[in-house]
Formats: C-alpha cells, structure tokens, sequence
C-alpha cells in the first residue's frame, strides 16, 4: 500500500503492516504466516506492560535541535520532557552544538475534557512561537485529546496563516496503537508533510535514520571512501537540513522497524532510494548493506575494495574469541528488527539461539515485503528456534529464562535483564545500537559477551539473596498461557 502523505496522520501499525504484539511458535512458522498472510494477533487476558507510541514519536522529534513540541495532553503525559530533553541536550553537547528544542505540555484537566482544549491549545501555540522562536512546532496528540475528538488539525490550518514556520499536528494517541514503534511512524510522518521539501538538485549525502549517531565517527569515516557523507537523523538536526533530505543520494539505517516509513515515503515521494537489505550489523549483514549502497552509488569496485582490507584486519580476530563463545546458549528480549537481527550475529559468533522474544511483530514492511531480516534468517538459520511476540512482557520471559537456563539473556531494553540477573542468569543491555556495527563492532560485541559470562559473580551474589515474587506453579506453565487460542 502506497504511503500517503496528503493525510495528517501516518495511521498505525496493525493497520498498515499486520503488526502484532501475541504470538508463540518458531521462526519457520512465522515465516510461513507472513508470507501466506495468515499470521493473526493473539489476544492477551493478562498483559504487565508496555510502551506508549506517544513517547517514541515526541521523543524523535526533540531530536530536532530548533524546534517546539506541543504534547496536548495532561500533565502527566509529559513527564518524559525532562528526561528526553537532557538526554538530547548532552548528544547536542558531545558535539559543541547548542540545544534549544521547547518539550511543553498543555495541562489537560476535568473541565477540558468535559468542555474541549482546542481555544486553550491555539493560545499555547501562539505563545510558544512568540516566547521562543522555534523554527517549526510539532503538537502531538494524546489518548485524552484523542478521546473528547480534539480537532488538532484544524488549530494548526487555522495558524498557518499567522505563524511564519511549519506547524504539524502528530497524531500518536497511545490507545490507538499497541505497537509503540506506530510512534516512529507518526514522527516521520509529520516531518514528511511538513518540512520535507521537492529536491532542487542532488547533495553527496546518504539520509542515515538512528537513534543517536553513537557512530558518527565511525560511519563519517567510512563513507569517505566512497565518496559521499552521512547525514543523521534526527539527532542533532535542523529544521533547514531536514528540508533537504529528498536530495539525497540513498536512505539507509540501523533498524528496520525505526527507518520503514521515512526510506520507503522517501522512495515512493521523492525517487531518493531506500536500502532495503538486512542491516550492517555482524558481518553478513554488513558486507550486504554495503554491497548494496555500492551498487545504488555506483561505488562498487571501492566497497569491495574495503571489504577486503577490513577483513584482513577483523575476521582473525573474531575467528580467535569464536573458539571460545561457541556452544553458548542465549535468548534474547528486543524491538522487531533487533531480535532478529542479533540472533543473525550469534549465531556467526557461534552462539546457539534457543529463543526470541520479539517486543512486537511487523508482517510486511512499507513496501508490502517481508522484513528482509526474519526472511534472510529463515533461509540462512542452521536451525529453527522458538519465537514469541511478548510485548515486554517480562513474567513470559522469566518463564522462558528458567525453562531453557540460557548462558546469557540479552536485551534492548533495561527492565528485563535486571529480572534475568535476579534469576542468576548472566544478561546483556544492548543500548548501544552501533554494539554489533561492521567488523569492529561485532569482534567488540564477542569480546563483551565473553566478559559477561566470565564473571558471574554478581548474578549468582544477587540470586542467591534475594526472593523472586514468582512460584513453582508459574515456572512450570506454559510461558504463552495468558494468549487466548482465539484469534482475530
């Protein structure tokens, strides 16, 4: 289904993609499901956490250095505005740049819920521009705003015409979607509309879509063989650079599930082409995604070139701690894209994958194909493994840890290795999203998990003092006992 950007809102996820947040079953089957499109959400009658899309789409969007996000929602909605904007203010630091990106909140109480917010929200607005001069305002929605039927959209065609700079509206109402990475999609969606502009001529860039350019360095580095330089987004950028990103000469990224809806709208609007191989991260996927860019950049001879020398450099190196990871058993807690991903590494590192616990699913990507990711492992996997779509659900992954007593758990985020650690199990925070980037940072990923299981002092100290609030009875369910059999 075409990406269409002459509507305010990016729609979600499920809608678009077949995403889901239950499942229990094998890498084969979920192939097989996707590709027949059969593959349905299982309904939880329990569910412990999740994620708020609402988050993820205002928090992409501070990345940007010059403007103003508007949450129109209550105040406790924004209270993840202190966090994000240091977090952004000390990327922005790194780099000897100024940060001056307004977070604010509208404050929504009882009586705007009974009687509307939008005359409220149009004033907020005006203040914001007159008080500190952003260079572009982003109003998000919330589930409050979204439910009394706030019409957002309107305030800002009302306000075009009295603010000089591009107003969007972010529709990224939490209860619309379970899938928090719908928030991606909503940020990309409001840059798409409203600061993108038709290219003029072709830069010698390549759009790069991340979290954080942890590897700015790095990739700056690398594209200089080739001849052309990253430009990152959103971290750090402008509202004047992002204008230009249909210019570019490709659209790449880290994460499938963070770059589908920006690389395929680039490709589908603008022509600027989008890498749609497995991502550069351990060394298959690295060598693909380069071969690739090669090819759309006309570069191929230099990549091969480059290939050659690195692995001269990386692959005895990797071979040699190789020896002493294989036989290893991990099972791994991550984003769509990632959880597959790393299994991919572990196992060129020869590490066994006994499980995947994926935080959703996406069926198909913006251009209506399998992500190439569970697709290439499919194919290229020695062996099938058990796969569950768990939402974060960290009571399924402590069953899952104490039925297969893996040597390691590794995850994208904090919350479940603090319980795996607290089991005894050695665990790997993967926050890092260039830890398995290229040759160096796969031989830096081996040479971390050798570390971790190593020393296991700690987590045999803490498992040993402490109770978990989980009983025999729980451990010996079936972990995918709380996903109803019916489908929908």
């Amino acid at each position: 289904m075409p990406i269409n950007l002459n509507v305010t809102s990016a729609g979600t996820r499920e809608n678009r993609l077949g995403s889901i947040t239950g499942y229990a079953g094998d890498l084969h089957d979920l192939v097989n499901q996707s590709r027949c499109g059969t593959l349905k959400e299982r309904e939880r009658c329990f569910s412990q956490s999740s994620s708020c899309d609402a988050g993820c789409a205002l928090s992409q969007l501070a990345y940007i250095r010059d403007v103003a996000i508007i949450n129109h929602a209550p105040s406790g909605c924004t209270a993840m505005a202190s966090a994000t904007i240091v977090a952004h203010t000390q990327l922005a630091a790194k780099r000897g740049l100024a940060y001056d990106t307004i977070f604010l909140g509208t404050d929504m109480d009882e009586n705007d819920t009974i009687f509307g917010a939008t005359i409220g929200l149009r004033e907020i607005i005006l203040e914001t521009y007159n008080r500190y001069k952003p260079n572009a305002i982003f109003v998000g929605t919330s589930c409050v705003s979204g439910i009394i039927g706030e019409d957002v959209d309107s305030v800002i065609n009302e306000l075009a015409s009295e603010i000089p700079i591009p107003l969007a509206a972010v529709h990224c109402e939490g209860f619309k979607s379970r899938v928090w990475a719908s928030g991606f999609d909503a940020a990309d969606h409001a840059v798409l509309t409203s600061l993108v502009k038709p290219p003029q001529r072709k830069t010698n860039l390549i759009n790069f879509k991340n979290f954080n350019e942890n590897a700015r360095g790095e990739i700056t580095e690398l594209f200089a063989n080739f001849g052309v330089e990253p430009f990152f987004l959103y971290s750090n950028s402008t509202v004047e650079e992002l204008s230009h990103i249909s210019e570019a000469l490709a659209t790449v990224s880290i994460c499938g599930t963070l770059g589908t809806y920006l690389g395929n709208a680039l490709e589908e609007k603008y022509g600027v082409p989008y890498i749609k191989t497995i991502n550069p991260l351990g060394i298959a996927g690295f060598e693909i995604w380069l071969r690739e860019i090669g090819r759309v950049i006309h570069q191929e001879t230099e990549v091969e070139a480059y290939i050659e020398r690195e692995r001269a450099k990386y692959l005895p190196k990797i071979e040699e701690i190789k020896k002493e990871l294989k036989g290893l058993r991990a099972v791994l807690g991550m984003g769509a894209s990632y959880a597959f991903q790393i299994s991919r590494v572990l196992q060129e590192l020869g590490i066994k994958v006994v499980w995947v616990a994926s935080w959703h699913y996406d069926t198909k990507y913006d251009n209506n194909e399998i992500p190439p990711h569970v697709e290439y492992l499919e194919k290229e996997s020695p062996y099938n493994f058990k796969v569950s779509v768990s939402d974060q659900q960290n009571f399924e992954i402590l069953n899952i840890l104490n039925t297969y007593q893996p040597d390691i758990y590794l995850a994208r985020h904090p919350g479940t290795t603090v319980w795996a650690i607290k089991q005894g199990i050695a665990a790997f925070f993967l926050a890092d999203e260039y830890k398995t980037f290229g040759y160096r940072g796969t031989l830096d990923f081996a040479q971390t998990i050798l570390d971790t299981i190593r020393n296991r002092s700690f987590e045999k100290n803490l498992a040993a003092r402490i109770t978990l609030p989980y009983t025999d009875w729980w451990y010996q369910q079936n972990h995918a006992a709380f996903l109803k059999e019916d489908s929908k």
